[in-house]
């Protein structure tokens, strides 16, 4: 999974992106493809798509929960951080 700094900053930009555009979903390019590793395989970010419709080639951002999905093993799976301090 990718490290908390990572998928905090792509949470951020999501609710930016939410407050600039003042849509309730949009779809935005993935701006963090070539920046983070884990990200280059998602062409774009769905903020506020529901999973039921949102393509599962891309990220969707969820501004209730404040979470990151991805579409991994057949099932939509909620992006975690890496747990690194022992």
């Amino acid at each position: 999974m990718p490290p908390k700094e990572e998928l905090e900053e792509v949470i951020e930009y999501c609710e930016r992106r939410k407050r600039e555009t003042n849509k309730v979903a949009l779809i935005e390019p993935n701006i963090f493809r070539e920046k983070f590793s884990w990200a280059y395989r998602y062409p774009f970010i769905e903020i506020d798509r529901g999973l039921e419709v949102a393509n599962k080639l891309n990220l969707v951002y969820d501004s209730t929960t404040k979470s990151l999905w991805a579409y991994i093993n057949n099932t939509w799976m909620k992006l975690e951080p890496e747990f690194t301090e022992w």
